[in-house]
């Protein structure tokens, strides 16, 4: 493999953007955070990315230890990638850069892709608490492992069992939870998100 471009400096920032600075490669942390995806499906939640630059993205982000492929049991048999405990302390990073980005969330623009699950992080940002969360839009479903430490933060589709709290919105509200415009708990209040379950975080949220 090449040798890996750097900044040549000795500063930690630098260093990181060593690694994590190139285009596609945050956004491929994110795809990550949901869990193993294989290549097909990342390709298809990165619209715009090229087949070459994904797959040279994923083998710089192999080989600095952020990521891992391995194959699947049969009868999968197909590739997997997934992220490290290193990949995965990009979490608060990706958190952080979400909340600068706020002010950069305008009107959507018609070139604008859009997937359900990429409002994850932000609403994964207004819950308190610990559960599994099922959020439903009008775009599709997602799910959130509130207060997870380990494994995966979210994932596409439905919850996979029953979720402490069903979360039903539309993307305009979501997109003013993401742009920081309203609290999660004033959509509630608001009658702008319905909340059902019998968990804690649904309790909570109806509570707030």
């Amino acid at each position: 493999m090449s040798r890996r471009r750097s900044y040549d400096q000795y500063c930690s920032a630098a260093r990181a953007l060593d690694l994590v600075g190139d285009r596609w490669t945050l956004l491929i942390v994110r795809e990550l955070l949901a869990g193993p995806r294989r290549y097909t499906d990342l390709h298809a939640d990165l619209p715009g990315v090229s087949t070459d630059v994904l797959a040279s993205r994923l083998k710089d982000m192999e080989r600095d230890g952020l990521s891992t492929r391995r194959r699947l049991p049969p009868p999968g048999a197909a590739y997997v990638y997934e992220l490290t405990e290193r990949g995965r302390e990009l979490l608060p990073v990706l958190q952080a850069l979400s909340v600068w980005g706020q002010a950069e969330l305008a009107e959507r623009r018609p070139t604008d892709a859009l997937r359900a699950h990429w409002f994850a992080l932000p609403v994964l940002r207004s819950l308190e608490g610990e559960g599994l969360v099922e959020v439903c839009l009008e775009e599709g479903d997602f799910h959130l492992y509130a207060g997870a430490v380990d494994g995966p933060v979210y994932g596409d589709g439905p919850a996979p069992s029953e979720p402490d709290a069903r979360l039903v919105l539309d993307a305009e509200t979501c997109t003013a939870v993401s742009r920081g415009e309203l609290s999660l708990a004033e959509a509630v209040r608001s009658g702008r998100v319905e909340v059902s379950g019998d968990g804690t975080l649904a309790k909570a949220l109806r509570e707030a």
